[in-house]
């Protein structure tokens, strides 16, 4: 673990120096013709920084990310961690790095590209900085994939990506085939709730008409007092006396057969 942090100490030294040295430099972006001084270090950068990533431990991760973070002109360096840890697998072990440094202008800086030799396949590793050489802007890993392994990525991405809308599509079908479930559900609610329901109350039944006699009936006909003011003002008639002098205690009804013989 020290050998590699001397390493990766080593590899920042030399950047640094090469930026120190640039910053004495001016080159114009613009210009098709690239200043010797800049093509020659930016053909020194792309190796030592390679180098940097190869090395790097699984455990020096997180540690080396936060260094370079903490630097502005290195910030870019740890941007590029994850990247390398999304190829590193494909690649395979470090085997060597071409001679060749293809070194170009680019928008407000410069980039240097070089092919590596891994185990399982090649890559492109390409990095950029600004004008002046003093910050690295972004690194790129570029692996060289054959032509069925790209095939085959691209035929998973489509099954991918048609097996997600199928997969909600189903899902959108089933949700719309329970809501018949639901409706019934919710008949079956309300018909209980209609059961469950207190029964109206009945009107009571009428109270039965009883019927008088008609002999009852009868006697009713008259009312008491004036059948006393009759019987008084005829018996006051007949004994010539006034009625004022009689007073009626009671009266009787006398039998039927009686009246009959008179």
């Amino acid at each position: 673990m020290k050998l590699n942090m001397k390493r990766v100490a080593l590899g920042l030294t030399m950047a640094v120096c090469l930026f120190s040295l640039s910053a004495c430099s001016k080159a114009d972006t613009a210009s098709e013709e690239i200043d010797m001084n800049v093509q020659s270090q930016m053909e020194q950068l792309p190796g030592s920084f390679l180098e940097l990533y190869t090395g790097l431990q699984d455990n020096q991760v997180a540690e080396f990310k936060k260094n370079m973070q903490l630097q502005e002109q290195y910030a870019a360096l740890a941007e590029g961690v994850d990247s390398w840890e999304n190829v590193k697998d494909d690649l395979g072990a470090f085997v060597s790095l071409n001679d060749a440094v293809r070194v170009e202008a680019v928008d407000h800086g410069y980039s240097a590209t070089v092919n590596a030799v891994f185990e399982k396949r090649n890559m492109e590793f390409s990095i950029t900085t600004d004008s002046k050489l003093t910050k690295i802007t972004g690194v790129a890993f570029v692996p060289e994939y054959t032509l069925g392994e790209k095939m085959e990525k691209a035929a998973l991405n489509t099954l991918m990506g048609m097996g997600t809308v199928f997969i909600v599509l189903i899902f959108i079908s089933l949700l719309i085939s329970c809501f018949k479930f639901i409706n019934a559900y919710e008949a079956r609610l309300k018909e209980r709730d209609k059961s469950a329901a207190p029964a109206p109350e009945s009107a009571p039944a009428p109270a039965p008409v009883v019927s008088l006699p008609a002999a009852e009936e009868a006697e009713e006909l008259a009312d008491d007092l004036e059948l006393v003011a009759v019987i008084t003002a005829a018996i006051a008639a007949s004994t010539g006396s006034s009625p004022s002098g009689l007073v009626v205690r009671s009266i009787k009804r006398a039998p039927a057969g009686k009246w009959k013989k008179a």
